[in-house]
């Protein structure tokens, strides 16, 4: 007898081993129909697998959050299938399940196109139609290798010897097409219906690029059409929001070859940095941060005692003189330390909390390179807290409800909370690793709010808080974080004394809430398209005459403003009206303050917004009014 346990509890006997299909057959056509796949004691497997024991099992369908991974990594496998079928001699390497959907790498005799797309995808809808059973084999290491040079997989079969000898390996089958694959994969190929394929690519054989150059196709796949199509939308919007091509139209930055991952910052770029970073100054102040600044380069020696040489090194830049070799810093952190160490601190002292706009160097590959939001050369509003293991909950939970307050102010109210925790590569002992962990849960837990928790994720020095918000067109991305340190102070030599004269080492907490400006800022250009509200925008009004005649007080308009702190520019330029309205229009200026004869006589502006909506006439003290009650957190 085997009992089966499913999701709500209840339990299913059987007098005979079991697969997944015929347990949901057992509860109903209608879920044996949906059936892609199960989860036997929580790990994932085909709706063929066969339960030999008493187990739990959760029948994956369409609405599993499993599910959408099963049918991405079996496009794949409809995809090596088709091309296959359309280009003989075709061999397939590796394919496997990411962001949104799926790739796979050929090697033909001819690198594959776009224009080859096309007809790849028809030939995967004939296989759908086909509905052709998807099964699983096991065979030795050998067998299969045997196998597939039989086959004239040579790639597959060099990625097989690779594998240990006594390790079973599993097969995939459907129709003429066989693949060495983990799985799961859905039963047939009918249940895949709502794909297309993206783009083609190159990639080095086993990402070496002394090896041979391979052809790999992007697809994407989702549960349905009406997925697919927003998935689709949400690409073309992301297309149109482009932070690289707003910024060439707005003339905000630009990046250069001869500098890669750098950024060079125009005039209204900076203006926008500035509006940012003077923000979170503020924010620095009114939470009790003082702000310091720290070295760019420190010698390696004090990289190697805080941990970073070990674990970060790969990704740092080096640089020599007089024989002492030197690390631009890609983190702030030990020099916030160094600052700390500068004379004995009491328990009365603590929390001590240093904050930084400081400049970070990493060495990214440049194939991750991508315009702002990922680059070589960065700025954090980084903050470092020291203080006792007793006030980590409190200065957690404000730091949490700061930086909520802070993301609503810049447009952002739909935020995800997730705990990166223990790393395998990381300091110190369990014991150390569960206390940080559990400060920052009962710190969550006192703020009233639900987290997801991402094992593996975190800092190899603690775990952290990460913050991730969903942006306009329903995008997300991990900004703040905050991290618990029982690790660097120790390392590093920071102590306090406390309350009984004993010299004991702080806790170091590690925050940020925008994290690289340069990665904010673009994400911020993206949500709103360029339009900013006004009170980030670079150039928040534009004066524009109407013949020269104005000229004079549009000048007088223009200092008013600029004397009230208002970001405003004058365009006296000899062009039509309606010219300089789309132009500016054009560049998403917040308010176009309009001037002619009459405006001038009676001392007015007439005030245009960027949508085109006309306000009327009004005084440029009521306009100064206006645009100080909505202009949000910066007037």
């Amino acid at each position: 007898m085997i009992n089966i346990t499913l999701p709500d509890g209840s339990r299913r006997p059987f007098d005979n081993p079991v697969t997944v299909a015929e347990v949901a057959a057992s509860i109903g056509a209608g879920l044996a129909k949906a059936a892609l796949g199960g989860k036997v004691d929580g790990k994932l497997v085909d709706a063929s697998y066969r339960i030999e024991n008493d187990a739990s099992l959760e029948i994956v369908t369409d609405k599993h959050p499993d599910a959408l991974d099963v049918l991405r990594h079996s496009t794949a496998h409809l995809l090596a299938q088709a091309v296959q079928r359309l280009y003989p001699g075709a061999q397939v390497t590796i394919g496997p399940v990411i962001d949104n959907g799926f790739y796979y790498d050929f090697a033909y005799e001819r690198p594959f196109t776009p224009e080859d797309l096309p007809a790849i995808e028809a030939e995967m809808l004939k296989i759908v139609k086909e509905a052709l059973p998807v099964t699983r084999r096991e065979m030795s290491r050998d067998e299969a290798v045997a196998f597939f040079r039989g086959l004239g997989e040579h790639y597959k079969a060099e990625i097989i010897e690779s594998i240990p000898a006594n390790e079973a390996l599993s097969l995939y089958s459907q129709g003429e097409f066989t693949d060495l694959c983990r799985g799961p994969h859905v039963p047939g190929t009918d249940k895949l219906r709502a794909f297309k394929l993206m783009k083609v690519a190159g990639a080095y054989w086993r990402g070496d690029h002394n090896n041979a150059m391979l052809s790999r196709i992007y697809g994407t796949a989702w549960l349905n059409d009406k997925d697919l199509k927003a998935y689709l939308h949400q690409l073309e919007e992301a297309e149109k929001r482009d932070h690289r091509k707003i910024a060439r139209q707005l003339d905000l930055f630009h990046i250069q070859e001869e500098a890669p991952g750098l950024v060079f910052w125009h005039p209204k770029g900076w203006q926008l940095w500035q509006v940012v970073e003077q923000y979170m100054r503020r924010v620095y102040r009114a939470s009790g941060y003082q702000e310091v600044r720290c070295p760019q380069i420190l010698d390696v020696s004090l990289w190697k005692k805080s941990g970073h040489w070990d674990n970060y090194k790969e990704n740092m830049f080096f640089t020599e003189s007089e024989k002492r070799t030197y690390a631009l810093k890609p983190m702030n952190c030990p020099g916030h330390v160094q600052v700390f160490n500068q004379g004995l601190h009491s328990y009365r002292d603590l929390p001590i909390r240093y904050g930084e706009f400081g400049a970070c160097h990493r060495n990214e590959p440049s194939g991750a390179l991508h315009g702002i939001l990922r680059v070589r050369g960065f700025t954090q509003d980084d903050g470092h807290v020291f203080c006792t293991e007793d006030q980590i909950e409190s200065e957690v939970t404000a730091f949490h409800r700061q930086a909520l307050e802070v993301y609503e102010d810049f447009g952002f109210q739909d935020v995800q909370i997730k705990i990166a925790l223990r790393p395998d590569n990381r300091l110190g002992d369990d014991a150390t690793w569960d206390k940080a962990e559990g400060a920052l849960r009962a710190a969550l837990s006192a703020c009233g709010v639900a987290w997801e928790e991402l094992p593996g994720e975190g800092a190899f020095y603690g775990p952290k808080i990460e913050y991730h918000l969903r942006d306009a067109i329903g995008r997300t991305w991990q900004l703040g974080t905050m991290q618990v340190d029982f690790m660097m102070p120790g390392r590093l030599g920071a102590e306090y004394v406390d309350e009984h004269s004993q010299r004991r080492q702080p806790v170091m907490l590690h925050r940020a809430i925008v994290g690289s400006m340069e990665r904010f800022i673009g994400i911020l250009i993206e949500n709103h398209a360029g339009a900013f509200p006004a009170w980030l925008a670079p150039v928040q009004a534009v004066v524009l005459n109407i013949t020269d005649a104005q000229a004079d007080w549009v000048e007088e308009v223009r200092k008013t403003l600029a004397n009230q702190g208002v970001r405003v520019q004058a365009d006296l330029r000899n062009e039509k009206i309606g010219y300089k309205i789309r132009e500016h229009t054009l560049q998403k200026i917040p308010y176009l303050l309009v001037v002619g004869d009459r405006e001038k006589e009676n001392g007015m502006i007439a005030v245009r917004t960027r949508s085109g909506e006309d306000l009327g006439t009004m005084t440029v003290d009521a306009f100064l009014a206006k645009l100080r009650a909505e202009s949000g957190p910066v007037a």
